[in-house]
């Protein structure tokens, strides 16, 4: 599974980063979230279902690889 976030639109609210406990989003210089891994491990897959569901402006996706 894979994950980007849009500095388009995210608002630096942080869900994203609390939920993963930092593991696999974290605040970039300018204040916004990113994805910190290029994979997300099956461990954590979950954690960042739950992240693409709780943030407030639907700036995290699923990257579908073709």
């Amino acid at each position: 599974m894979k994950v980007k976030v849009s500095d388009d639109r995210c608002i630096g609210c942080g869900n994203c980063v609390a939920l993963s406990e930092s593991q696999l989003f974290d605040f970039n210089d300018s204040g916004l979230a990113e994805c910190i891994v290029d994979t997300i491990p099956s461990d954590l897959e979950e954690v960042a279902k739950d992240a693409i569901e709780q943030c407030p402006t639907g700036a995290i996706e699923e990257i579908t690889e073709e």
